[in-house]
């Protein structure tokens, strides 16, 4: 039965929020849930403001946007000191691509239609729809929330992109003492299935691993013990950029159809 496919093993959550609804959600489906969050807190950029600020009295070809709540933070803050309405016309003024529908949902609010989507809400599918784009000598800002994008940053930069990025809140590292009690779990085979439920958790956690040297262990784990889970396409992405080629995933990005994905996965086996 798929409603006791979790019983008895042990499931960690890497989540530093909603800890006790998805904890519920993996009792309810006979499983042990363990926290273990590989997440800092959140803490607002002081940057910003001056970033925004010459922004909107800069040339801007291209906006870039990564996430809807990074849209919504940007454009609340730029409200807040009174260049909300400026900033807004600095971006119907420029061309705008987003990775997914959430972002594109978030600009369409304010009367924004995005030139470029990812077709499949990656920044793997939003580096391949930029390709058509000459973006040489073209002023590009990019907009980030809590993590990193690589591979669209070495994207741009190598095309000729005069690359910007802003980062409307920032993020601290996680507690040592608990990235490495849970690489000790997954070394020792001692819980069944982690839980990520953003990129950044990912990037906090692998990091860890490198500087600690455990790569390859981690690795080994995750291919024969223990199941990789990403709550969307976006952390599975995440995943599989730091070499987990197994990763449960659902359809639809939501902790608990997360959690329902990784019963259906025991049930089958």
């Amino acid at each position: 039965m798929i409603e006791k496919a979790l019983a008895n093993k042990k499931i960690v959550l890497c989540a530093s929020r909603k800890i006790e609804e998805m904890s519920a959600l993996i009792v309810k489906q006979g499983g042990i849930p363990i926290s273990r969050p590989t997440q800092g807190t959140t803490f607002f950029n002081e940057e910003l403001k001056q970033q925004l600020h010459q922004i909107v009295h800069e040339q801007n070809d291209w906006f870039i946007f990564t996430t809807g709540i990074g849209v919504e933070a940007l454009i609340k803050k730029a409200n807040e000191w009174a260049i909300g309405e400026t900033l807004l016309q600095a971006i119907r003024q420029a061309y705008v691509a987003v990775r997914g529908y959430k972002t594109m949902n978030a600009l369409r609010a304010y009367g924004i239609n995005p030139h470029i989507c990812a077709d499949d809400g990656t920044t793997q599918g939003l580096v391949r729809a930029l390709e058509e784009v000459d973006w040489t000598g073209k002023h590009v800002v990019v907009q980030l929330y809590g993590d990193s994008a690589p591979s669209l940053k070495q994207f741009l930069v190598k095309r000729g992109a005069l690359y910007k990025e802003v980062w409307p809140y920032l993020h601290t590292r996680p507690a040592p003492d608990v990235i490495k009690q849970l690489i000790d779990e997954i070394v020792s085979r001692s819980v069944q299935a982690v839980c990520f439920t953003s990129a950044i958790q990912v990037r906090f956690f692998f990091s860890f691993v490198r500087e600690h040297g455990y790569v390859e262990q981690i690795k080994q784990a995750f291919a024969e013990d223990i199941v990789a889970v990403a709550v969307g396409k976006v952390t599975k992405e995440a995943l599989q950029e730091e070499g987990i080629n197994r990763v449960i995933a659902p359809a639809h990005e939501r902790m608990g159809a997360m959690v329902i994905e990784l019963a259906k996965y025991y049930s089958m086996m």
